[in-house]
């Protein structure tokens, strides 16, 4: 249960170029920059309690290991899909419903960083959270 406990946003790498490739127009790519995300884990098991604090919105997901379930993006962006663990790595496998595009997140204890990767058409970005 190491992902358990509150994560709050320290830096982004390459997020802007990404977020870009997602689609997203810049007025809210730079405003997602600077979002002062805060995520909250609870893990039981196979099962995950995860609540998004930012300045845009605060969002709870539920979700199984193994198990699709649909999920929006600050944006507005549809995805379906599913959270496995592979090792020591947390790994999402999203499909976006507008084109059918394929959207893999990792997240992974790294030290004591929360280091969550993104990776969409090519382009990969990570944001780096620390224990808050």
């Amino acid at each position: 249960m190491a992902f358990n406990g509150t994560w709050k946003v320290d830096r982004n790498d390459n997020y802007e170029k990404f977020m870009e490739e997602m689609g997203i127009n810049m007025v809210k790519r730079k405003l997602a920059s600077h979002d002062n995300l805060k995520i909250t884990v609870e893990q039981t098991g196979d099962k995950f309690h995860l609540k998004e604090v930012s300045t845009f919105r605060t969002v709870e997901i539920n979700f199984t290991l193994g198990v699709n379930f649909e999920y929006s993006m600050a944006d507005g962006t549809e995805l379906t899909g599913s959270w496995v663990m592979e090792g020591d790595t947390l790994k999402g496998t999203f499909t976006r419903k507008d084109n059918g595009k394929l959207l893999i997140t990792t997240r992974k204890i790294i030290g004591e960083e929360l280091v969550q990767a993104y990776t969409y058409e090519g382009v990969e970005a990570k944001r780096i959270f620390k224990r808050g």
